[in-house]
């Protein structure tokens, strides 16, 4: 089977054709395939899983895309109605909140599954050049509380209560050594929570970061997570 057409694309409202795909999600309940499109469109689309056939789609707060020229990003301006490029990431909780990253835009915006607008939260909202919000994978107990959201312009990964969108810490920074990043790009925890993040540009590696239980970590920067003597 295929979606769409190579060279087809006539934009972010065209029913059958993609721009530059980011990142797929498949609901195996609905068999529905949340799709960011991405990195020339700017919506959210949804599709058939079984048929391919596009179901629906939308922009920023639900609106109608718009792929109107928007100028360059600066922080102080109200937020746009509609999405920069890329739109990067689409994630789907247990509670059927679809979280889409709005990436040079600094912005998770937070959804219903038939698109109807929740709310959005900024992250290290001066970011500049290829934004702070890259992607999203979500803790490992049955709520869901937490985030981990992929920063790699900042280098970093952002721990987000996921109920409040509010940040309460981040580790790594910059660099080529263990627990650092060098453009931290996607993120994967597995069934006992370890985290899984890749890197891109010339990073080009994936560290595995173990899972070692609740408790209490520094607010703010963490910094680079590294083992303690006898841990």
């Amino acid at each position: 089977m295929q979606s769409g057409h190579y060279g087809k694309n006539a934009g972010s409202n065209d029913p059958e054709n993609f721009g530059r795909v980011a990142e797929i999600y498949v609901d195996p309940r609905t068999n529905e395939a949340y799709v960011a499109d991405g990195y020339r469109n700017k919506r959210v689309a949804v599709l058939d899983a079984d048929t391919g056939k596009m179901k629906r789609f939308w922009g920023a707060y639900g609106n109608k895309p718009d792929d109107a020229n928007q100028g360059p990003y600066s922080p102080t301006a109200t937020a746009l109605q509609q999405y920069r490029s890329p739109v990067h990431c689409v994630a789907l909780a247990n509670d059927n909140l679809l979280y889409v990253c709005d990436r040079q835009h600094d912005r998770v915006q937070v959804f219903k599954t038939d698109g109807t607008f929740v709310k959005e939260q900024f992250f290290a909202k001066n970011t500049l050049a290829s934004g702070s919000t890259w992607e999203i994978a979500f803790s490992k107990d049955p709520e869901q509380r937490f985030i981990y959201l992929t920063d790699g312009q900042n280098e970093r990964v952002r721990i987000v209560q996921r109920d409040t969108l509010t940040e309460l810490s981040a580790f790594g920074h910059g660099g080529r050594q263990p627990g650092e990043f060098f453009g931290v790009h996607s993120i994967a925890v597995d069934s006992k929570g370890n985290i899984y993040t890749t890197e891109t540009y010339e990073g080009k590696r994936l560290q595995k970061f173990v899972f070692k239980g609740i408790g209490k970590v520094p607010a703010g920067d963490q910094g680079v997570v590294w083992p303690k003597r006898g841990s």
